[in-house]
């Protein structure tokens, strides 16, 4: 079943009254706000040709008074097609409508480009994570090819205004409808875009202006970081074409699981054995911590499950002060295998004991449930 179309003053936002100038004025904002290029909306190239049919549309009078009177069935029944777009040059669509670029009058030529964002991978160990570390990260990327300085032209020649588009990088085409001219446009085919041409290729990067290399940069990884989160490094990236910026290197953090302790956000978690018989006396045991191992010590009657909390001896909170706790969960060991003689102790504890002797103030699911939170 087909979406039904919006209204098309709705689109631009404008009132059905409005007039030439507002009509102009709400295109241009939604044209920068929603070309595919600078958007982050994940439907910007949708919503962008329903803003540019709209405008279409209501800036021309005969169109506009035929939609007033019929909506978008008389449109359709009139004949009228929406130009479609290419989308390379956000100042190419505004020099369609607008008889300008968006970013003012420019001469002919190429034109400089953004280079596209790279994505490298860092592994490291949780304790790295909580004392911050310095990485060697490799990847590959493109850099301007020092053999033509980036043009793509052999040294000692140079590009060509493209004869088809005569350095404009585009061919436009003039259509005529019962609504009046529509102009469309669309990317040179010989200079593809580009409004230059190559006789003469330079042989280091084959006339694309850009090499490949691996490069290995070192990177500071921050006291506290997360494994998934990300590290950007602006203008790391590939090399923009003919001039452009370069574009960014982002690192992806991975911070491997730890044999003994559970990271739960700035706080850590680790276990701790006893025997039975160093619960029941209690006993001086060494924990590992994030800093290195330290003494604790566990009374008289220490029940499974219980938890210590060691303040400040967490992970460090990112970008920010402080630490988290350290929260240490107590497992009593039960022996598997009794000599005789252990066997006739302990049956004769037993026999001795009375409800004094297990009495617990906290139940054991309390306890675990307290060691998460």
């Amino acid at each position: 079943m087909a979406t039904a179309r919006r209204d098309y003053y709705e689109v631009l936002g404008v009132a059905r009254g409005a007039d030439e100038r507002e009509i102009k004025k709400a295109f241009r904002r939604l044209a920068r706000e929603l070309h595919p290029d600078v958007s982050e909306h994940p439907d910007a190239e949708e919503r962008f040709r329903e803003a540019a049919a709209a405008y279409e549309v209501l800036s021309r009078s005969e169109t506009r008074d035929l939609y007033d009177r019929f909506g978008h069935e008389g449109l359709r029944t009139g004949g009228f097609r929406p130009t479609d777009f290419d989308f390379t040059s956000l100042g190419d669509i505004f020099s369609v409508f607008f008889g300008e670029d968006v970013f003012g009058a420019g001469a002919p030529g190429r034109r400089a480009g953004r280079g596209r964002d790279i994505l490298a991978e860092v592994d490291l160990g949780l304790v790295e994570a909580a004392e911050g570390a310095t990485k060697a990260v490799p990847f590959p990327v493109s850099l301007p090819c020092p053999a033509c300085d980036g043009s793509g032209a052999e040294p000692g020649t140079s590009p060509e205004t493209c004869p088809s588009c005569g350095g404009a990088g585009r061919l436009q085409s003039v259509s005529t409808s019962v609504f009046g001219q529509f102009v469309r446009t669309q990317s040179c085919p010989e200079c593809a875009g580009t409004g230059e041409v190559v006789r003469t290729p330079c042989r280091e990067c084959s006339g694309a202006g850009r090499v490949s290399e691996e490069r290995t940069i070192d990177v500071e990884i921050p006291p506290g970081i997360h494994d998934g989160q990300r590290i950007r490094l602006s203008g790391e990236g590939h090399a923009g074409a003919f001039g452009g910026r370069a574009g960014d290197l982002y690192v992806l953090v991975r911070v491997r699981p730890h044999p003994r302790f559970v990271r739960d956000a700035n706080d850590v978690l680790v276990g701790v054995d006893l025997t039975m018989t160093q619960a029941a006396l209690g006993a001086r045991i060494s924990v590992p911590t994030l800093d290195g191992d330290v003494e604790l010590d566990f009374p008289a009657g220490t029940q499974p499950g219980s938890v210590r909390v060691l303040r400040g001896k967490g992970m460090p909170v990112l970008q920010g002060f402080g630490r988290g706790d350290q929260r240490v969960l107590v497992n009593v060991g039960v022996p598997r295998h009794l000599s005789d003689e252990q066997r006739r102790l302990l049956e004769e504890f037993e026999r001795g004991a009375d409800e004094a002797n297990y009495r617990s103030d906290e139940g054991f699911l309390e306890k675990l449930r307290a060691a998460f939170r």
